[in-house]
Order: C-alpha cells, then sequence, then structure tokens
C-alpha cells in the first residue's frame, strides 16, 4: 500500500504562475485589468474563436448566456443528466425548463439520436455536455440546431483543448463554455470563459458581467483612460481578476503537454484495466476527435462484486488511492427527484453510469509509479471482493 495519500486530482502550479501572482498582488492592480486581457487574447487565439469574455466562473458563463439569448419562464432547454448540477440550476433559474435526454452508454456523452424526440415548440436550446473531455458528435446537434432554429450552447467545462473533426472546442458556430476550475485540465483557481462567433452577444455578456457599466474598471483607471463610465444596463459581478489570469496566461502554453500527459496515463490505465471484466473502461467516439482527458471514468460492475460503488471507493481510499464522483445523475438528486421528476426507466444509461462510476487519479504531475498504485489498489478492491 502507498504511504501518501494519492488525490484523484492536483492542479499543477510551477513557479512562473506563483512569480505571476506575486507581480499581480505587487502591482497594486489585483482585479480585473491588463493581465485579464492578456488571457483572454490567449485562450481566444488557442481555441481559435472570435469572442472570448473572462468570468468569475463557467455557471458564470452560462448565466449570462442564458440572459443574453432571453431565455425566460416556459422556455425548454435539452441537456443530458451525466452533468454538473449548474447545467440545469442555471436554466431553471432563468425560469427555463430542463428536458433531458439519455446518455451513450460507452462515452456518457448524451445521445443525440435521442434528442429529436425531445424537441418541442419551447425548445430553445440544446446543451451538449463534452463528458471528461470526449468531444460530443457535433455535426448531428448542428443540423439539428439548423432545422429547428435552436441555439447550441456547449458545455466545454471539461474541454479545453479538446477537437472535434480537427477543430478545436470553442471555433465552431456555437457558444461554448469554459471552466477553469483547480481540477481541470487549465487552472485560473476559478474562472470561466464564454467563446462565441456572436460578437452581440460576447458584447453583452461582457456589460452583464460588470454591473452594465460600458467602460471596465482597468480602463477607467489607467493612465490612458478616464474615469467616466456610464451604465446601459443592470447588471452582475462575474468579472475575473488579474490575480486568476495571472495563472492562467502560463497555464495556457502547458496545456498541450498536459494533455499528453493525461492521455498517457489514460492509455495505461485502459492497458492495465483491458482484462477486468469487472470495469467498463471509457470507449473512444468512432468519429475524429482528440480526448482531453479531463476525467478518466470506468464504471464499477457492481452485479458481478459484493460492495457497491461507494464502497469499492471507500476500499480505494483506505489504500491510500483518492477518487472522485463525477457524476451522479442529476435526476438522482433529491431536489430534482421532487422537482423535475423523470419517468421510471427513462434514462436507463444514465441510470446504470450514475449507480456505477467513479474518477480515478489523472493529473500530470503523476508518476509512472502513481499510476501503477492506482492499477494495484483497484485489482486488490476487485479481487478481494469478487462474488
Amino acid at each position: 500500500m502507498r504511504k501518501e495519500f494519492l488525490p484523484f486530482s492536483r492542479p499543477t502550479i510551477e513557479a512562473a504562475e506563483i512569480n505571476e501572482v506575486v507581480d499581480s498582488l505587487t502591482s497594486g492592480w489585483i482585479t480585473t485589468g491588463p493581465k485579464v486581457k492578456r488571457f483572454e487574447d490567449g485562450f481566444k487565439k488557442y481555441v481559435r474563436a472570435k469572442f472570448a469574455v473572462p468570468l468569475s466562473s463557467a455557471t458564470a458563463g452560462l448565466h449570462l448566456t442564458l440572459l443574453a439569448l432571453g431565455i425566460k419562464d416556459g422556455d425548454e432547454i435539452i441537456t443530458t443528466p451525466m452533468t454538473f448540477a449548474s447545467t440545469l440550476s442555471i436554466p431553471l433559474l432563468c425560469g427555463a425548463k430542463p428536458v433531458l435526454v439519455d446518455i451513450e452508454p460507452g462515452t456518457l456523452n448524451i445521445d443525440v439520436t435521442q434528442i429529436r424526440e425531445k424537441i418541442t415548440p419551447k425548445t430553445k436550446a440544446i446543451i451538449p455536455v463534452h463528458f471528461a473531455g470526449q468531444a460530443c458528435d457535433l455535426e448531428p446537434h448542428f443540423a439539428l440546431a439548423k432545422e429547428f432554429g435552436l441555439t447550441i450552447i456547449e458545455d466545454a467545462a471539461h474541454a479545453a483543448g479538446t477537437e472535434y473533426k480537427g477543430k478545436r472546442i470553442g471555433t465552431f458556430d456555437t457558444i461554448a463554455i469554459f471552466s477553469f476550475h483547480p481540477n481541470k485540465n487549465l487552472t485560473t483557481g476559478e474562472g470561466g470563459m464564454v467563446c462565441t462567433p456572436d460578437e452581440v452577444l460576447a458584447e453583452e455578456v461582457s456589460l452583464l458581467k460588470f454591473h452594465g457599466m460600458n467602460r471596465e474598471a482597468w480602463k477607467r483607471f489607467a493612465a490612458s483612460g478616464t474615469p467616466n463610465y456610464d451604465i446601459v444596463m443592470p447588471g452582475f459581478k462575474y468579472n475575473m481578476m488579474d490575480i486568476q489570469a495571472a495563472i492562467g496566461i502560463h497555464q495556457l502554453p502547458k496545456l498541450d503537454g498536459f494533455i499528453d500527459r493525461r492521455k498517457q496515463i489514460a492509455e495505461f490505465y485502459n492497458q492495465q484495466f483491458a482484462e477486468v471484466s469487472e470495469l467498463a473502461l471509457p470507449a473512444y467516439a468512432p468519429y475524429e476527435q482528440r480526448h482531453a482527458w479531463h476525467l478518466y471514468t470506468p464504471l464499477v460492475r457492481i452485479e458481478k462484486l459484493t460492495i457497491n460503488r461507494d464502497q469499492f471507493m471507500e476500499e480505494l481510499k483506505k489504500l491510500n488511492i483518492g477518487t472522485g464522483l463525477h457524476y451522479k445523475a442529476i435526476h438522482q438528486h433529491s431536489w430534482y427527484r421532487e422537482n423535475l421528476p423523470q419517468p421510471e426507466g427513462s434514462l436507463p444509461n444514465a441510470d446504470y453510469a450514475s449507480d456505477r462510476i467513479l474518477s480515478l487519479p489523472l493529473f500530470p504531475t503523476m508518476t509512472d509509479e502513481d499510476a501503477s498504485d492506482v492499477v494495484a489498489a483497484v485489482k486488490d478492491v476487485i479481487a478481494r471482493n469478487r462474488r
């Protein structure tokens, strides 16, 4: 057994990020300023987006996007049950009704073949989630959007660096919303980015993120600026700060290397677990893509074991192996069971995955020995608990 606990995720923060944060702290400019602009421009160039708006979180990005689109009471938004709560909670708080579509059993991405039957005259948007960093099949989404006049909002929280058919997520004629939470492939501590080809939407999100002011604070108070400003609409306080962007500026050039290392570890897991019948391994989609490997999420076939998934995770913890849970299907949480109940058996693949999924350790600074320790621990738990 390992002597030290191995967490399921750990951000890769090095001297360059630390020094840049210190520079921000000593400069006297710690909130939204020139470093946010540098990070915005760098990320926009990386994903090849026309416009990008940096924010305090991806959740904030979804909120402002829905407001900018005019989502209102009675509207419907189609999405997946295998996602973080904000994918549904933000539409609900805007007055819309989330409509859930089941997932593919292998990739755990939304099953686009089932979306058409859920579209009604009230449907305004589809939110596909690029689960664990693997791109959803976007072309069928685009076709549905064109046919029914819908907006595609890509939940790209897992997908910084993900590619679909040779193009990076963030460059399509959609709205893509990224997260920079500490467990993501690229972090700013907390943070998010809305990428879009729509200049009008980008401008409205920019206004909404900071009180509806037509001049950001750093532009007003810089030597070349003027303190005067106008408020053109009511807004929020969802801006990213320079001390956050200072981290992202140096994370961005490392992102491809981070993904390469994540892929190495994920492929090692796939190789080592290939003959372990008690695990269902993450599947690759059949189309051309680049998987960013934000998460490694096998399903534990509990029907072959004497313990359930939660007990499996506890057994790994006893062996100093950390795990994550991404995700308990949203419709299985108590609020959603009571307020957005789903017909029994209507989401069978999500239900199956929800009871069995776990996230194994996966981050760039993991050593080969760390990965071997994970494999050994997983096999040990299985060996001791087979039916």
